[in-house]
Order: structure tokens, then C-alpha cells, then sequence
């Protein structure tokens, strides 16, 4: 996305990062060149504004129920090993039958969704909004 608009900071570069800004995980500096991008680009001002709406979402639905340590470790584990570029194992992170989080059977799906047979290319673990 580009507002075909010449900036100090790219578009490309800015959504590449979107959510270390959002997640206040990047340095002092690099969030005020971004805000600064946001203040002349409104494309990339709406995409911000979308991705934040979004997050509050989540955190409002989900943000309630306590996350069982094991599973967060297990979760965390996986998204480093992601990260490092090392090969993912078959297995799932998630036991459906132990953590049903409130469904008396949630299925496949909520299998898959947290690692059975995740491929490095098409799960990233932040998405990039190019």
C-alpha cells in the first residue's frame, strides 16, 4: 500500500511495523518517525486505525480467561522456534481434550488453529499488512 506520496519513512516499511507500534515494542525514535508517517499518510492513518479496532476487539472478547501456564509456555516455544527458522513439529500445542476453554467439544479446528501441522511460510506470527 502506498499513498503514492513521497515520505522520509515508506509505507511499506511503516505497515511492516504497524504492530511493534501498536504493541509499543519498538524503540522511542522509530515511533515518532512512524507517527509522524501517520500524520501525513491517511491510508496508512486508517490501516492503524483498523488494526487498533481490532485489537481492542480481542482484548475485550478474550481478554477474560485465564491462559494456563503450561499452554502459554508451550505457545511461546513454538513462536520461537518460528522465529529462529527451525522446523515445527507435527505435534499440537494444544490438547483439546484438557483445555475445552468452554466448549463441550471444540473440534478440529481449534486443533489446527494452534499448531497441528503449522507451516512456517503461511503462519507467520505477526502478519504483514503490505
Amino acid at each position: 500500500m502506498s499513498c503514492g506520496d513521497p515520505h522520509e519513512t515508506d509505507c511499506s516499511e511503516v505497515l511492516d511495523h504497524l504492530y511493534e507500534y501498536l504493541d509499543q515494542e519498538m524503540p522511542d525514535a522509530d515511533r515518532e518517525k512512524l507517527a509522524e508517517h501517520f500524520d501525513e499518510c491517511s491510508p496508512c492513518l486508517e490501516k492503524y486505525g483498523l488494526e487498533q479496532a481490532v485489537k481492542k476487539l480481542v482484548k475485550r472478547c478474550c481478554g477474560h480467561d485465564d491462559v494456563p501456564t503450561d499452554l502459554r509456555s508451550k505457545v511461546m516455544g513454538r513462536i520461537d522456534l518460528i522465529r529462529s527458522g527451525g522446523a515445527v513439529p507435527d505435534q499440537a500445542v494444544l490438547d483439546t481434550a484438557r483445555y475445552s476453554h468452554g466448549a463441550s467439544n471444540p473440534g478440529p479446528a481449534a486443533e489446527e488453529s494452534l499448531g497441528a501441522g503449522v507451516d512456517e511460510a503461511s503462519s507467520p506470527v505477526r502478519p504483514k499488512l503490505n
